[in-house]
């Protein structure tokens, strides 16, 4: 299964490199985008990745969804980071996890302008490019942390910012990318430490969760009484060393 998703997601990377010019639309919320790129991705993942499991649901971004259940269900975001596609920042990914019982069994995580393969599969381990990856050590203090805006929201955003500067103050320096399927990436082979987003979606982050996890890194939902991958909430991800200084932060900061 896991190399025939690879492929799949290999191929909508070609059809992401061959849109680069593609119309762009507006959506609800402030400075929230889709365009036809975004679609074409989608509509061929739907496609193919039914295709391999006929029996399967399919979640995703661009369409409206019913409630997760506990089926087989295929959780996609078509392109990860749109508005950095927008602006050929190259920092976009495809984002696709399969869930069984509403919890990630498989994940990959495509940035198909740097090549970069990340996957993983439930008590396999994770990897990029098929090479074993692992979270950092770095303490606390020392951590590189990666965080998202929540820029549809702006008392989110207000609040986000207010954390960023206690995390500023007390760890090492921040960065934001744009994508939390890369940034969660990131987490799982070290190049950060922590990261957080204040609300985001299954389709966002139910790959990169697992790839983290599998890496030996922790993932945790924020402020949500719902098992995780059922709805919005905020996320923390982040290696073991930082985990409860980290999560100590995120609750100091939030009202």
């Amino acid at each position: 299964m896991l190399s025939s998703v690879t492929a799949i997601a290999r191929e909508a990377g070609k059809i992401i490199l061959s849109h680069q010019n593609a119309a762009v639309h507006q959506k609800e919320g402030h400075f929230n985008f889709v365009t036809d790129a975004d679609v074409a991705v989608q509509s061929f993942l739907k496609e193919s990745l039914l295709a391999l499991l006929s029996e399967a649901r399919f979640f995703a971004e661009e369409q409206e969804n019913s409630p997760l259940t506990d089926a087989p269900t295929f959780v996609v975001d078509p392109i990860d980071g749109t508005l950095n596609f927008m602006r050929r920042r190259n920092c976009s990914a495809i984002s696709i996890a399969l869930l069984k019982d509403k919890i990630p069994i498989l994940g990959v995580v495509y940035n198909p302008f740097t090549e970069e393969m990340f996957t993983a599969e439930k008590e396999k381990g994770a990897c990029l490019n098929g090479k074993k990856i692992v979270v950092s050590a770095y303490p606390f203090e020392n951590a590189m942390v990666a965080f998202g805006t929540s820029p549809y929201d702006a008392e989110l955003s207000r609040r986000t910012m207010s954390i960023a500067a206690r995390f500023l103050r007390d760890a090492g320096d921040l960065r934001r990318s744009g994508s939390a399927a890369l940034d969660l990436c990131d987490v799982a082979c070290g190049r950060a430490d922590i990261f957080f987003e204040m609300r985001l979606r299954p389709w966002d982050v139910a790959a990169g969760a697992l790839i983290v996890q599998e890496a030996g890194g922790v993932f945790r939902s924020l402020g949500h009484d719902k098992p995780f991958f059922e709805d919005a909430c905020g996320v923390l991800a982040c290696n073991q060393a930082c985990a409860g200084k980290a999560l100590s932060t995120l609750r100091e900061a939030t009202p």
